[in-house]
Formats: structure tokens, sequence, C-alpha cells
């Protein structure tokens, strides 16, 4: 199993690699462009973007260091360093998410005097299809190696194809001899940065604080519960390593049964949990009642 988590990391190594090479390219493509067209929301995109570069490769480093295996400093492991790069990532994004949002209230005060042209629409419009599809890869990704990184990736990736509908929105606007619409939508732009850093950090600071899924814990009760032998359950806890379960239970047991088969209850349990919920560490602790 816990190669196949190793394994999983790996391949995760994929959808951060085709998102950083996704941002380069339409980074490059809008900043070029919207200093050519003057659009501020366009130029708020390509930031937007670069940023994105940025939070991939600490994704990418996190997965890296995710796959170390336990040494003497690290018993338990470095899963927790994919989980500690999407913080990385959340901060990187609020940082600039900040600076697009006093840029374009700063235009925004001192007004503007023409339209950006339309082909800045169309770089939005083509980048947001780019987006969508380097989504799907990455969400359809992690759910298949269960990765919290990933999925992060693929929520940022998400928030961009509708940060580009968004931008492409507000130029084809502006044509309408309104251009403070373009600097309307970079000030959304702007917001839309900062409500997917704090979304990510939020995730990231529950994982890394031993916040978990309360639904998870019920369920787990419940079948632990149905295991043969088992008569109770004084005190179920769980935490996450990276993309890892690992669930803390004390069992009640009959008080007349000897070590060995209180020992095979606690074995049966943490079959349960592995096979069947893909928990990666189960710790069983016994009480007789």
């Amino acid at each position: 199993m816990e190669e196949q988590k190793y394994s999983d990391l790996k391949l995760g190594e994929r959808g951060a690699i085709i998102s950083i090479v996704a941002y380069i390219c339409l980074s490059v493509l809008k900043l070029i462009i919207g200093y050519m067209s003057n659009s501020a929301a366009l130029r708020a995109d390509g930031l937007n973007n670069t940023t994105d570069i940025i939070a991939s490769i600490a994704v990418l480093i996190g997965l890296k260091l995710s796959q170390r295996p336990p040494d003497e400093n690290h018993r338990y492991g470095h899963w927790k360093s994919e989980t500690i790069a999407s913080m990385v990532a959340s901060f990187i994004m609020a940082t600039v998410g900040l600076q697009v949002l006093i840029d374009a209230c700063i235009g925004l005060v001192q007004g503007r005097d023409e339209s950006p042209d339309v082909m800045a629409a169309y770089v939005g419009v083509f980048s947001a299809i780019v987006m969508y599809f380097v989504y799907l890869y990455n969400k359809k990704l992690a759910e298949k190696i269960n990765s919290k990184a990933v999925m992060a990736a693929a929520k940022d990736n998400i928030s961009d194809a509708w940060v580009s509908i968004g931008t492409a929105i507000g130029i084809f606007g502006s044509q309408l001899n309104m251009p403070w619409i373009d600097t309307v939508t970079a000030i959304i732009v702007g917001l839309l940065i900062c409500k997917t850093a704090f979304e990510i950090f939020m995730q990231a600071s529950h994982d890394l604080s031993d916040g978990f899924d309360e639904k998870k814990l019920l369920l787990y009760d419940e079948q632990i519960r149905k295991v043969d032998g088992v008569k109770g359950i004084k005190q179920i806890k769980g935490r996450s390593y990276g993309n890892n379960e690992v669930v803390d239970v004390v069992i009640l047991v009959n008080s007349r049964l000897d070590i060995t088969e209180a020992h095979d209850i606690a074995t049966q349990v943490e079959k349960v949990m592995r096979n069947d919920y893909g928990v990666y560490d189960v710790h069983v602790h016994v009480e007789p009642n």
C-alpha cells in the first residue's frame, strides 16, 4: 500500500508540470497582448498566471518532498510536505491578488480615456478554454490518486478559467464606450485570486492543524461497531498526513477474552479501515468492558 502511495505522488507530478507549462505560455501571451491592447484586466489576468507558475512549482516541490521515505528526523515520513506546498501557494496567490486590486483601484480613481483593443478579449476566451481542459485533467488525476495538492491545483485551474471569461466579458463590455468596465473587471479578477488563495489556505491550515472531516469519523465509528467482537467505541480520532488518513480508535471488547482474541478483533478493525476505506494507518487500542 505504501509503495502505491509513493507511486501516486509521482503520478501527481505530471499534473503540476502540465499546469506550469500552460501557465507559462498563457502568462506570456496575456502580458504581451495586455500591454499592446492597453487592457488592465488582461494584464491582471496575466499577472495572476505568473503567480500560478510559482504556486504550481511549489506544489511540484511538495509532491517530490512527500516521496522521501521516513528518516531519523521524520519518523512518520514527509507526507505533509504536500500540504505545506499548498499553503505556500496560497500565500503567493494572495500577494499578487492584493497587488492587482491595488493597481486596479488606482486606475479606477484616475480614470481611463480609451477602451482596450478587442483582441485582448479573444485572448481571454482562448485562455479560458485551455485552462478548462487543464482543470479537467488535474481534477481527474487528483481523484484518482486522492491528492489534495493536485486538487488544489485543479481548483486554481478552474478559477483561472472563470477569471479569463470575466476578463473577456469586461473587455467586450468596454467596447461600448465604457472603458471603466475593463478596470472594474480587473478588480473582480483580483478578488477572485484572493478568494481562491483563501480557500486553499483554509484547507491546508485545517490539515496541518490535524483537522479531520467529522462526517468521515461518524462513518468510521459506525463501521467499526459492526466488526464482530467490538462492544463499543470509547474514543475515535483522525488526522491527515498529506493525502493519507490516520485513525486512532479505542474499542471496547468482552473482558473475558484473552490477549490473542482481543488482538484478533483489533486486527480485523484495521483490515476493515484499510481495505474498505483506504485509511493509510490505523492505531487500535483495546480496553475490556
